[in-house]
Order: C-alpha cells, then structure tokens, then sequence
C-alpha cells in the first residue's frame, strides 16, 4: 500500500446541445467533497452552453471545439488537466460523495493500474446497469492484488483513467465517433501494460434519454467491427465479422457493412493485433 499522498483528480465532461442535463450533472459534482478540476469539453454546441456554464459554474473550464468531435474530444479535456488521474463523465452522469477520493486510493495501492471502472447506477432508481452486473463477474483472471476484477473494456460516463496511462495508448480514435469507442482504447491500455479493473466501491450515477437511437446503435456495429480487424488477431477478427455481419443483417443495418467495408484501407494501415494472450482474454469476454 502506498503510504504518499493520494493522487490528484481531475473530471473531463463531454456535451453537445444538452445545456440544461449538462448544468445539472455540473451541480452534482461541484456538490462532491473531494476537490476536483472539471473541464468541459463542449462539442460545437450552438444552444449557449459555453455562456451558461459560464454562469453557473464560473470555476469550470470549457474548451470549446469548432467541430463535433464525439468521444475523442475527451482528448482535448485529458491533455488541458495536470492531474494525475482523469474521471470521465458524459453530461448525464456524475459521481457519488467520496467515489473519486475511493479510487484515488485504488490508483495510489497500485501504480499499473491504468483505468478504474466503477459502479454505475441507472437514473432516479438506481438500477445497476448490465454491463456492470457483467463486470464484476469478469472471467478475467488479474495479477494478485487488483482492485478488484480484470477487465478489457470499460464504460466511459464513469470511469476513472491515469492521465498517463490515457497519453500512451493514444487516446480515443476520433474515427470512431461516439457510440462503443471504448473497447479499442481499453485494448491500446491492455496493449501498453496497464492493468484495468472493476471497482464496486466507485459509484457512478447515470441519468440517460430513454432509448436508443437508430444512429447510434449502427454506429456501435460498424465501430466493433472496425475495432475487431484493428486489434484482433484474425481468427478473433473473421469470427466477430461474421457474428457483426449477421447481426446487422437481422436487425436490417446492412449500411453498416457497407460504412464498415469503406473504412477498410485505413483499419488496415493501422492495424496493431493484440499479443496471443490478451486476444486470448478478449476472446472470452467478447
């Protein structure tokens, strides 16, 4: 155990046009009792979000961009913080009192832990949400003296990164959008040597629009099948093509196929498979 001060935390918050959820999750965590810099990565928003932020929560900082750039605008926030750790929120989600000051002490017992997950929980009823539920029964085996169970993915609206660890794998692609840009990021984490884990004692509160929509959910299957041929290794990467594939099919997406196919030259030129043993983890858990 680390007997040093516990390491410094920053939160990165991402929005585009969603001015008043954003003000909202602002008010939860400038309510936490842990110290933290928030910055606001706002997403060429054009309802007046800079201005509201602004003046509600003038010790927030906003960086705002000139295009929608998804998730890899969360790049921007990371590199603006001189933190040591980064907690990524969406503009609905926040974190309970002391999560931050919990998984600080995770990162300071274990300095290869890279990403922390924590707990998320659904709207005004609390409800875990299922991926998590499917987390913390990870078949993963980590080294001794994990957190708590390994992992290779994460959720973003409620995970906490190590700045550095963040840096070297290079960040989200902004290729991908928002919408499953999670995956390729905790495969480039696994990729440098750095541990991820899920910890039940970091709790994440999550407050999303009910239901899901067309576009995201195509984007979702495109970016896993990009994901599967830039880091899986080929009998991992045709076996989730062809699962992808027929799953598209069925739910009559065959335009993510086709978006998925153009993207091709580039998938290939940047093509880095996993090593044997990790495609081997990603092979049970995916």
């Amino acid at each position: 155990m680390s007997t040093g001060a516990p390491p410094s935390v920053g939160v990165v918050v991402i929005t585009r046009n969603r001015r008043e959820r954003l003000l909202t999750a602002l008010d939860h965590l400038a309510a936490l009792p842990e110290p933290a810099q928030v910055v606001v990565v706002d997403n060429a928003s054009y309802d007046g979000t800079a201005r509201a932020v602004a003046a509600r929560h003038p010790q927030v900082r906003v960086l705002e961009m000139r295009a929608n750039e998804g998730a890899s605008a969360r790049n921007a926030g990371v590199r603006a913080l001189d933190t040591e750790l980064v907690a990524l929120n969406d503009d609905d989600s926040w974190w309970a009192p002391g999560a931050l000051a919990t998984a600080a002490e995770a990162f300071a017992a274990r300095p290869s832990l890279g990403l922390l997950q924590g707990r998320i929980v659904v709207g005004d009823e609390e409800r875990l949400d299922p991926v998590c539920a499917a987390m913390g029964a990870s078949p993963l085996e980590g080294r001794p003296g994990l957190p708590g169970p390994a992992l290779l993915g994460f959720v973003a609206c409620g995970a906490v990164v190590r700045r550095v660890a963040f840096l070297s794998a290079g960040g989200f692609n902004p290729r991908l959008g928002l919408g499953g840009e999670e995956k390729l990021l905790a495969f480039d984490l696994a990729l440098c040597g750095w541990e991820l884990a899920y910890v039940e004692a970091v709790t994440a509160h999550h407050h999303p629009d009910r239901g899901e929509r067309p576009s995201r959910r195509a984007r979702m299957l495109r970016n896993e099948l990009w994901t599967a041929w830039l880091r899986r290794r080929l009998p991992g990467a045709a076996l989730t093509s062809t699962r992808l594939a027929a799953r598209a099919l069925r739910e009559r997406q065959a335009r993510v196929l086709v978006e998925a196919v153009r993207g091709v030259p580039w998938v290939l030129a940047e093509r880095r498979p996993l090593t044997a043993s990790l495609d081997r983890a990603a092979r049970r858990v995916y």
